[in-house]
């Protein structure tokens, strides 16, 4: 008997010998499929989030991920930030080799704690606490355990165990715990396996789960991320933040809230009501005033960020930024509000998801929650009602760009908030007029005049190249901006026309050696030079999710170049006329005497299709692909 005990000692001792030497999360355990076109694979992923109150919730991630590479680590690093309404808990991580043999550890005494203060802050009640293992010997694996305590109901952050391209997850789980009967809503997407739901102590638990979960590589005119990968929208019902109570159920009731936290806001000191009353002497109309007092704004401002407060959302008083003559998109707008309500104009504090990423152009509108990170302003006038974009001291009143332009944003006003469109920029809007003549040499040297007007989100870039004062830059940004195998922008001179819909007008001079291609007594020309499309889609039969294009326009191209004398045409491109409901192209070449006649028009709507249609959509930008690089082939007469 005591020799069975002591060979049990000894069997147990090898197994826990062998385990330790296995590891924990080998790397080659993990699948190939999970790896190919993977930085990271999250090995394990338990996120637990609790509402302990209407104005408390607490929030434990315990993960472990698999590093494969640079970009990899850089989505491993830790980073949690903290301020008056979040409090980080705890924090703890260990790091794993490749076989899952453990190097080291670290707990919160480890981590650096740094200002959350960014370049266009003066000041933020917030701060950040990073860490990184600082590891490359790739791959290896990181587990983090970290507790966050939140001390309101406001917001909720979602679920998205793959939150960016190549991350993989063997495992991850989101468990939901709230008391039985508090009012929650849920928003999902691509959820294979519905949630799990039981009772326990008066609590309703609610648990979703991922497992064996490839890389996602966003396709190209692809629907917002959260259209693509597994996600878990929370949202409250009532919530409570810093004091304040309010109403998520509707986005009426959202617009309340808001309202709530502008009121008292407004009131300016006595010396700028006196200033607004001068300033509306001299304009004969409202909207005269509205404009004038918008430069006003723009010439006594700026915009620094300010985030403090109720989640960062209540804004600064009017007096506050008289005073300091600086403000965020909340404090900027809310004193726009205020000196237009001292001048008796009717105006609205609006929110908005600005950015001119394909993320930002939507919001789930079906869905109330807070999912807007900028104000601005709308001064409503029936069909001449203006917004005011009012953190830009050089944006034309009126006029919304590529950053808040063409999407939702949410109307604040006393009865409470309403979903509106902001300014939309169609084809009419944004136009690309190109009109070009030059002179072509018998060695192929061209010699180019352009002239090109610019519209609507088309002259957003040109803007800003018109109104830098330093020429020499300008040529430099000009030089890099055609795709042409060498050129010299020689002159350039811009005007500009404001109101609503701005335009830019610009005239260029180039010169372009070895444009077209001599050989022996050929010539090859390529007689669209600078607007050649880009979009060489393929056909991804494996496609899914629909295409989706945003921000329509509307582009024409002309060229009148004269030939060295004594060239016929051999070779001529065909003309080419296209009308689908994707968009629209026309394309042609002829040649008059000496001078070769080129006209390109192309339009591209704003659709959203079906993968279904893939084919046809493919069909028709190859087509204008193909066609933008037709070649001319003179040759000279003997």
């Amino acid at each position: 008997m005591r020799n069975l005990f002591l060979s049990a000692q000894v069997l147990l001792a090898l197994l826990v010998c062998m385990a330790a030497q296995a590891g924990e999360y080998p790397t080659s355990t993990i699948a190939p499929a999970l790896k190919e076109n993977a930085h990271l694979v999250k090995r394990m992923e338990d996120i637990r989030f609790e509402i302990i109150s209407p104005k408390e919730t607490v929030l434990h991630k315990k993960y472990v991920y698999t590093v494969l590479d640079e970009e990899g680590a850089a989505l491993a690093e830790l980073e949690e930030s903290y301020d008056g309404l979040r409090q980080v808990k705890s924090i703890e991580g260990r790091l794993l080799d490749a076989s899952g043999k453990e190097i080291r550890t670290f707990r919160n005494k480890d981590v650096k704690d740094v200002s959350a203060i960014s370049n266009s802050s003066i000041y933020e009640d917030s701060r950040v606490k990073r860490h990184s293992f600082d590891y490359h010997q790739y791959p290896y694996t990181v587990a983090y355990e970290v507790v966050i305590r939140f001390n309101h109901t406001f917001y909720f952050e979602p679920w998205t165990p793959q939150e960016a391209e190549g991350v993989a997850v063997e495992e991850s789980r989101f468990t939901l715990v709230h008391p039985v009967g508090y009012a929650l809503r849920t928003k999902t997407y691509n959820q294979s396996m519905p949630p799990t739901t039981r009772q326990e102590n008066g609590r309703q638990i609610t648990q979703w789960e991922v497992k064996q979960k490839a890389p996602v590589i966003r396709p190209y005119a692809a629907p917002p991320w959260y259209e693509l990968v597994p996600v878990v929208f929370i949202g409250p019902t009532i919530f409570q933040v810093a004091g304040y109570e309010g109403n998520m159920e509707s986005w009426q009731e959202l617009g309340r809230f808001q309202h709530q936290l502008n009121a008292g806001k407004d009131l300016l000191p006595e010396q700028v009501k006196l200033q607004v009353q001068e300033i509306c002497k001299e304009s004969k109309s409202e909207q005269e005033q509205v404009v004038a007092l918008y430069r006003y704004l723009q010439n006594n401002t700026r915009y620094i960020s300010v985030q403090i407060g109720v989640g960062g959302w209540q804004p600064f008083d009017a007096a506050y930024v008289s005073k300091n003559r600086y403000g965020d998109c909340k404090a900027l707008s809310n004193y726009m509000y205020s000196l237009l309500k001292e001048a008796g104009i009717t105006s609205h504090f609006a929110l908005v998801k600005a950015g001119g990423s394909r993320d930002a152009h939507r919001i789930m509108e079906d869905f109330p929650a807070f999912q807007f990170n900028h104000a601005v302003l709308c001064v409503p006038n029936g069909k001449d009602t203006i917004w005011l974009e009012c953190t830009s001291q050089t944006e034309e009143p009126g006029y919304m760009s590529n950053f808040t332009g063409n999407r939702k944003a949410l109307l604040i006003t006393p009865e409470g908030g309403k979903l509106v469109p902001t300014p939309v920029y169609g084809l009419a809007e944004n136009l690309l007029l190109r009109s070009m003549k030059g002179s072509l040499d018998k060695e192929g040297n061209l010699t180019l005049k352009i002239n090109t007007r610019y519209t609507g989100i088309q002259q957003d870039e040109k803007r800003t190249l018109a109104r830098n004062p330093d020429k020499q830059k300008v040529i430099e940004e000009l030089n890099k901006e055609y795709d042409l195998p060498s050129y010299e922008v020689t002159a350039f001179s811009y005007q500009q026309k404001h109101g609503s819909l701005p335009e830019v007008d610009e005239v260029l001079d180039l010169d372009i050696p070895r444009f077209a291609t001599i050989s022996g007594k050929r010539i090859f020309i390529q007689p669209n030079l600078l607007a050649q499309s880009t979009m060489k889609m393929s056909m991804d039969t494996s496609r899914t999710c629909d295409y989706v294009f945003d921000d329509p326009y509307h582009d024409e191209d002309s060229l009148e170049l004269v030939l060295p004398e004594g060239y016929m045409p051999e070779a001529m491109p065909k003309p080419v006329t296209l009308h689908t409901k994707y968009g629209t192209y026309q394309f042609a070449v002829q040649l008059a005497g000496n001078k070769l006649q080129f006209s390109r028009k192309v339009e591209r709507f704003a659709i959203r299709v079906p993968a279904t249609e893939g084919p046809e959509l493919v069909q028709f930008w190859d087509a204008v692909y193909k066609a933008d690089r037709s070649r001319v082939v003179l040759v000279r007469q003997e």
